[in-house]
């Protein structure tokens, strides 16, 4: 059924198209300056490739520990009942709401030299985190997990518990019905929160340079290369740019009717 056209009111308009040019304008003013002559040549400089390469290999790898490590803490929040369950789910999502060079802070107290773990990390094994690729790939599963553990959730609360249940009855175990029966259930969701855990890890920025610091080919992911190239060579900022924007679109495009809600 089509929603009737109703006349809108000015004093709506205006402030509703304002808004638009706000959020538009800035992504037209990247397209605008970007060097379009020279961008084959930009895309495969030394420097922005290693970049991207870094980016994609981090942020992936940060996905896969957020799938291993949040899918079961969905399935917790969503199919048992605990003491202070509302508030271990607060904690999940305080990531979302927490600055990331405080999130970036708190990694270094726990995982630096001298940290709650790192130091017996250190003193133990001889292994450091801080100002490493694992420390990257840390720092962003640090902060793309809520959206995996959120989206899980949604979908184990909307997935109905009476296939479990039956498989269940018929002598399956919890984990080969979570096997066998839930995860297919839920696999969108998890697919979904996985494509929005990625993206989240590939744009990370302040708990990145803070726990892992800013070095070429070690720890500098492409948020991280725009930041420094904005000093040195505005072109490649650009670039860089528009590589994420690229990759936010196509994010928004493939999850508009799971994430956004728009046909």
């Amino acid at each position: 059924m089509s929603t009737p056209h109703r006349r809108v009111p000015l004093a709506l308009a205006i402030p509703a198209i304002a808004g638009l040019a706000f959020l538009v304008l800035p992504l037209a003013g990247l397209l605008i300056r970007a060097p379009w002559t020279t961008l084959p040549e930009r895309l495969t400089e030394p420097g922005i490739l290693a970049a991207l390469r870094l980016s994609l290999l981090t942020a992936t790898l940060a996905t896969i520990v957020c799938l291993i490590l949040g899918v079961p803490l969905a399935w917790l929040l969503a199919r048992t009942t605990f003491p202070g369950r509302r508030f271990v789910r607060a904690l999940v999502t305080v990531p979302l709401v927490l600055p990331p060079v405080v999130g970036g802070v708190a990694l270094l107290l726990v995982f630096g030299r001298r940290g709650l773990v790192g130091e017996w990390l250190d003193t133990t094994f001889g292994f450091t985190l801080p100002f490493t690729t694992t420390g990257v790939v840390v720092a962003e599963a640090f902060v793309a997990m809520p959206f995996l553990v959120i989206s899980v959730e949604g979908a184990l609360r909307g997935a109905d518990s009476r296939y479990e249940e039956a498989a269940a009855t018929l002598g399956a175990s919890r984990w080969t019905a979570f096997r066998r029966v839930t995860l297919p259930l839920i696999a969108p969701g998890v697919a979904a929160g996985a494509v929005l855990c990625w993206a989240r890890a590939l744009g990370e920025f302040g708990a990145t340079i803070t726990f892992a610091g800013n070095f070429p080919g070690r720890t500098q992911t492409m948020p991280l290369a725009v930041y420094l190239a904005l000093e040195q060579d505005l072109d490649a900022a650009i670039v860089l740019s528009l590589v994420l924007l690229v990759v936010s679109v196509v994010i928004l495009a493939t999850l508009r009717d799971k994430w956004v809600g728009v046909t």
